[in-house]
Parts: structure tokens; C-alpha cells; sequence
């Protein structure tokens, strides 16, 4: 290859989930769509934690970061999504799609970080319900909150320092609608070894502690579950447990099928498509599950909700 090809590219190519003109504005349309519906039910999750005087408990708080993180998370990704498919272009410079791989690393392992935690505040209320309050006081859990932030933060940038000692060749393209940092790695000219075996040990223990943690908790919560005695307690606990569980699975069953499908599926359209159930769907949903299955936020959503509604 000619030595002009390895210049430091001062822009990518994102190519989307389809180059099918015809399939741009059904795209737009259902993506911002999805987004509005996003960011709006977390603002209300959000909203409602934070005017409701019996939701100030840690299992809220956490709740409150998750949305907050999970409205940076999709605004990562789609908003740039949306203005290429207006634009008809497919650019991104250099700084934009390091700064989109760094937020979505810091993000999407806050995410997992959040759930984590969460599912420790559900171990500690059922196992321990008699030292929850002393255990889980506000200075631990803003005190947790802080080491994941720092955790990942201090990740991301080793990866994005990583990423810019590498050279990429001219006209780089990006099969996906995103700088994921995987697809980034694979279009460098230069090796890329470090950054490979980087990625992969904090992949492996960013994914294996924290589920390690969650269902170390919810073996506890189980164990615990089966040697209670009250009926309207197991149902309080298997209400707000279930809750929990069911965005766990809906955010790790994601995550692993589009490990999976890229591992089967060698076809980089099918894989950016199955990455919007864990980059799109799961942070849209996780809003539903939490208002839908829990009385306590349906209660408090009603308040501003009935309001705005009385001012019309």
C-alpha cells in the first residue's frame, strides 16, 4: 500500500444501517421517534423522583442516575444519526467519533455499573432489612455512584489515549450507524495489539464482576425470599426485585445477542442492527418497566402528569 494512503484521516465514514435512499425517511422518522420517547420517559422518571418526598430511598436515586445516564447514552449516538440521514452525508470527523467512542464506553458501563449497584441495594433491604438504613446511607450511595463514574471515566480515556497513537488509512469507512470502539479498531494501519488486549481485559471485567455481583445478590435475595414467611412480603419483594431483573435481562440478553450474532453473522449490517436493542430499545424501555410494574412511580408520574393536564 502507498505510504499517502496512511496519513492521519481527518474525518470518517459512517455507513448506517442502509444506504437505501428510499428506507432514509422511515428511518428518520422511527429513530427520532424512539428518542423523543427516550429521553421524555427518563425526564419523567427523573421528574417524578425528584418532586416525590417518599421516592428519596437509595433504590430511587439509583433509579434517577440510571435514567439520567441511560438519556446520555442514546443522545451519544442517535442525534448524529438523525443529521446524516437529513444531511444525506455520512461524515464524521476524527474528534467527533473519538468523542462518541468515549461517551458511549463511559455510559454504557455506567449502565452496567448502575444495575450492579442496584441490585446490591435490593440485597441489602431483603437480607438485612433491619441494618438497611445504616448501610445504605446517602454518603455510600453517592459514594458509589462517584467510584463508577471514576471507574469509567479513567477507562474510556486510557482507550481513547490508546486510540490516538494509531494512524488510519484515507477514506475510512465505519459499517455501523456509530464509532463503536471495536469497528474503530478494526479500520486502524497501524497495530492495534494494545489496544485489543486493553479491550478485552476491561470488557471481561467490566462484564464478569458486575453479573458476578448481581447474581451473588440475587442468590442471596432468593435464599432469603424462601425462608420468609409473609406472603404480602415476598410479593413486595418480588415486585421490586422483578422490576430490576427485568431490565438486567433486557440489558445483558441485548448485549450478549449482539456479541453473538457478530459472532455467527458475519455481516456488518446485521450486526449494527442488532446493536439497536442494547443502544436504542433497552434505554426506551427501561422507563416502561419501571412506571408500568412499580405503583410507587405511577403514583408520583400521576402528580405533574394530572397538573399539566389541569392546565390545558
Amino acid at each position: 500500500m502507498e505510504a499517502g494512503n496512511h496519513t492521519e484521516v481527518s474525518e470518517f465514514l459512517l455507513l448506517g444501517l442502509s444506504e437505501d435512499p428510499e428506507l432514509q425517511p422511515l428511518l428518520f422518522g422511527v429513530f427520532l421517534s424512539m428518542y423523543l420517547i427516550t429521553v421524555l420517559g427518563n425526564l419523567l422518571i427523573i421528574l417524578a423522583i425528584g418532586t416525590d418526598s417518599h421516592l428519596h430511598t437509595p433504590m430511587y436515586f439509583f433509579l434517577s442516575n440510571l435514567s439520567f445516564v441511560d438519556i446520555c447514552f442514546i443522545s451519544t449516538t442517535i442525534p448524529k444519526m438523525l443529521v446524516n440521514i437529513q444531511t444525506q452525508s455520512k461524515d464524521i470527523s476524527h474528534m467527533g467519533c473519538l468523542t462518541q467512542v468515549c461517551f458511549f464506553t463511559i455510559f454504557v458501563g455506567l449502565d452496567n455499573f448502575l444495575l450492579t449497584v442496584m441490585a446490591y441495594d435490593r440485597f441489602v433491604a431483603i437480607c438485612h432489612p433491619l441494618h438497611y438504613t445504616v448501610i445504605m446511607n446517602p454518603r455510600l450511595c453517592g459514594l458509589l455512584v462517584l467510584i463508577s463514574w471514576l471507574i469509567i471515566f479513567w477507562i474510556s480515556l486510557i482507550h481513547i489515549l490508546l486510540i490516538m497513537r494509531l494512524t488510519f488509512c484515507i477514506g475510512t469507512e465505519i459499517p455501523h450507524f456509530f464509532c463503536e470502539l471495536a469497528q474503530v479498531l478494526k479500520l486502524a494501519c497501524s497495530d492495534t495489539l494494545i489496544n485489543n488486549i486493553f479491550l478485552y481485559v476491561t470488557t471481561a471485567l467490566l462484564c464478569v464482576f458486575p453479573l458476578t455481583g448481581i447474581l451473588f445478590s440475587y442468590a442471596h435475595i432468593v435464599s432469603s425470599l424462601m425462608k420468609m414467611n409473609s406472603t404480602e412480603g415476598k410479593y413486595k419483594a418480588f415486585s421490586t426485585c422483578g422490576t430490576h431483573l427485568s431490565v438486567v435481562s433486557l440489558f445483558y440478553g441485548t448485549g450478549l445477542g449482539v456479541y453473538l450474532s457478530s459472532a455467527v453473522i458475519h455481516s456488518s449490517q446485521r450486526n449494527s442492527i442488532a446493536s439497536v436493542m442494547y443502544t436504542v430499545v433497552t434505554p426506551m424501555l427501561n422507563p416502561f418497566i419501571y412506571s408500568l410494574r412499580n405503583k410507587d412511580v405511577k403514583r408520583a408520574l400521576g402528580r405533574p402528569l394530572s397538573r399539566a393536564a389541569s392546565c390545558l
